[in-house]
């Protein structure tokens, strides 16, 4: 049985993980007949937004804390994942990718990505376990993997930084999925569309099941 390691960067689509994307993602690889684990780096997340008016909130909140809502306590934190355990690695997007496990979101070109992340991605990337990346995630793997396909459906911001980094910018609608065979690199659009929460189901089935085939 194949196994997923899923990482994921807090709760609440505007400061961590966007929860239909992680949600659907986990049901998708449970009903291909696969497994998963879900990760999120223990640190503390850029900033905490009050999902109901859109406000920053003067808090602090801690990314493994904020994760464990999603995963329902079932988390581990991403300095413990040994990637010879998993067969492959997705990351869901929300801003969480953007803010807490790049820094895309507000550094731009300069971003940086998370150590423990980079770290993940390489290894796994580096033995050909196929990595998958959802919404505004593929811009991690921008940043890490020069010369890559890579959506994130239509967004002319990311895809002028996906192009700076040497990447290729493929448009995708709803469900698409780019599959780049050299680097066993997969991405679907979700939420960066104008997208219904069985548009984004069907990314997550579609990403799960190309992913499933090239292992």
């Amino acid at each position: 049985m194949k196994k997923f390691a899923v990482i994921i960067s807090g709760c609440g689509v505007f400061d961590g993980a966007e929860i239909h994307e992680s949600v659907l993602t986990l049901l998708a690889i449970d009903r291909q007949g696969a497994t998963y684990q879900v990760f999120a780096p223990d640190m503390e997340q850029y900033h905490v937004v009050n999902h109901f008016t859109g406000q920053v909130m003067h808090e602090k909140r801690n990314v493994l804390v904020e994760a464990a809502r999603i995963a329902r306590g079932e988390i581990m934190s991403l300095r413990d994942l040994d990637v010879t355990a998993f067969d492959s690695l997705i990351l869901p997007g929300g801003f969480g990718a953007a803010k807490n496990l790049c820094s895309w979101a507000y550094e731009g070109d300069e971003c940086k990505v998370n150590p423990e992340v980079e770290k993940a991605i390489r290894a796994m990337l580096a033995t050909r376990k196929p990595v998958g990346a959802m919404c505004i995630a593929p811009v991690i793997l921008a940043k890490i993997v020069s010369g890559t396909n890579l959506t994130t459906g239509q967004d002319r911001n990311s895809r002028a930084f996906i192009e700076k980094t040497g990447s290729v910018y493929s448009p995708t609608t709803h469900g698409e999925v780019i599959v780049d065979e050299a680097n066993k690199i997969f991405s679907t659009p979700c939420y960066m569309l104008d997208a219904t929460i069985s548009q984004v189901a069907d990314g997550a089935d579609n990403l799960v099941r190309e992913m499933l085939k090239r292992m």
